[in-house]
């Protein structure tokens, strides 16, 4: 079956979703970041009773709504993409992937609507106690949604906790606190809700900015830039933490991955890490012959240290993990990528076995082919691979988007320190040049989470589930036609919504904040 696919099929469905995604990520870490720079504010204005931080806080909560209600369409849409486009997805895997999901939408989602209406509507109708704690559990609501939604994409990237039934030929949770609390999903969480955090503070310190270039709203905007930047600072130094603990557990899981965010096709012990570098565009496949670079500047042993926590560590590279024979940590000897899909087409071949042996009532044979199947099933996923070289994911994306990532990561850090010297030495006001300096950072504060999440998914390619399931595999048959015209139909819809945010922000930015009684 798989034989007649049209590889283009699963290159637009792949870029239906990627553009959905795209576009969903753009309203969920402003959502994170202002729930609780919002929180902040409005904490201060029940601690001490002042006005002021409650119209500052009604302003946050304003923008906060606009952004909320666009991201909700999109994740809507986001989420019918796996039963529309990859259905045969859903169907292997969807009795595990489908449980967080679920939760998400019957706990958290309906814990934010709940709480969004006391948040915007209650001011005057409820204590300021219960208004408190509306707001917080908001914010608490859309964090609790994204644990959820990063669980079952961490699972993708690292599948734990299920069995596979080969009576009903999908996988079946076996473990769910195996699934709900893997190092990958609690890596992936802190890592991508801190950086909704760092890009909710540079959006307040960059419109409060904008307020201070126009020389209007001075105290709203002052005291804005310094809750902003002081949450931002505190979430970039976490984010940069949590960053290495990302990196070491992609070490550990998806070592191809790695490979492939540092250009790194011949492994070694004490492996260097690129601090910059460019890459070669003659070099098409791991064994065509190019050399990797143009030109590199490696820091000695550090991806050893970062990957293994040793700095002498055997790191595999690309052609490594190919050709196998390496020395594992647990002392086994690495299969080539050969031998896992001769591996992979046994396992397939046994469970054709067994369905066919059940339906005829052989016992005998339908125990034989299950213990194959178990025997192999490790390796289910690469039966369908065609060419070992469809296991290396586009080195350049990979390589670039990593780096992008992480040089804005730095930059965000020395960016917040610059805010607060230059707010507390009581010159923010007047320099014009630096209010351009930080209005310019917001769009990079949005590139910055793109590129983490293209790194991510575009990394574990050929993979929709790490080892188990390839996308060619995974996607649902279609008409290539009606997958090209559903991405443009959403191109445009999702182009609209976006603009429509962006003026409707801008209105009320210019609008001000709520003028004193």
């Amino acid at each position: 079956m798989l034989e007649n696919i049209d590889t283009s099929l699963i290159d637009w469905s792949r870029a239906q979703f990627a553009l959905t995604a795209i576009y969903h990520w753009i309203f969920v870490p402003l959502t994170l970041g202002l729930a609780v720079i919002m929180g902040i504010m409005e904490t201060a204005y029940y601690r001490t009773g002042n006005e002021f931080w409650k119209r500052t806080a009604r302003f946050w909560m304003k923008l906060f709504g606009i952004n909320f209600a666009i991201g909700v369409a999109t994740g809507l849409i986001l989420e019918f993409e796996f039963g529309t486009n990859w259905s045969n997805y859903s169907w292997f895997v969807g009795d595990i992937f489908g449980a967080p999901l679920a939760i998400e939408g019957i706990v958290a989602f309906f814990m934010e609507a709940t709480f969004i209406a006391v948040m915007f509507f209650g001011w005057e109708k409820v204590s300021k106690g219960f208004h408190l704690a509306a707001t917080w559990l908001t914010g608490l609501g859309a964090t609790i949604s994204a644990w959820w939604i990063l669980v079952a994409n961490a699972w993708m990237q690292y599948p734990v906790g299920m069995t596979f039934n080969p009576d009903t030929a999908r996988n079946e949770m076996v473990d769910f606190l195996a699934v709900a609390t893997s190092p990958m999903a609690v890596n992936k969480f802190f890592h991508s809700v801190l950086s909704g955090w760092v890009l909710g503070a540079i959006f307040v310190v960059g419109v409060s900015c904008w307020y201070l270039w126009r020389r209007r709203e001075k105290k709203f905007a002052l005291a804005s830039i310094k809750v902003a930047a002081w949450t931002g600072l505190f979430a970039a130094l976490l984010s940069a933490w949590t960053g290495d603990g990302s990196g070491y557990q992609v070490a550990q899981t998806q070592p191809m991955k790695l490979a492939a965010m540092e250009g790194y096709y011949d492994g070694t012990d004490g492996a260097g890490l690129v601090a910059f570098g460019i890459l070669n565009p003659d070099k098409q496949t791991a064994d065509d012959g190019e050399e990797a670079f143009l030109f590199r500047m490696e820091i000695p042993k550090m991806l050893s240290l970062l990957a293994e926590r040793e700095s002498d560590a055997f790191v595999p590279g690309i052609n490594d993990l190919l050709k196998g024979g390496y020395t594992q940590k647990d002392g086994t000897q690495a299969l080539s990528a050969e031998e896992k899909i001769a591996r992979g087409k046994r396992a397939i071949a046994a469970f054709a076995d067994y369905r066919t042996a059940k339906a005829e009532g052989r016992e005998a044979d339908m125990q034989e082919a299950a213990r194959v199947l178990d025997e192999n099933m490790d390796y289910f996923g690469y039966g369908y691979i065609k060419d070992v070289n469809e296991l290396v994911p586009n080195v350049p994306l990979t390589f670039y988007m990593f780096r992008v990532m992480v040089i804005l990561g730095g930059y965000f850090i020395l960016f917040f320190i610059g805010v607060l010297f230059f707010v507390y030495k009581r010159r923010m006001e007047e320099m014009r040049w630096f209010h351009w300096v930080v209005m310019l950072t917001i769009p990079l504060g949005y590139l910055a989470g793109q590129a983490g999440w293209v790194v991510a998914e575009c990394g574990r390619q050929p993979w929709a589930i790490q080892d188990m399931l390839p996308t060619c595999a995974a996607v649902s048959r279609l008409d290539v036609g009606s997958v090209q015209t559903t991405f443009f139909l959403f191109l445009v819809l999702f182009t609209v919504l976006l603009v429509a945010e962006v003026s409707i922000m801008l209105k009320a930015i210019r609008k001000g904040p709520e003028k004193e009684n």
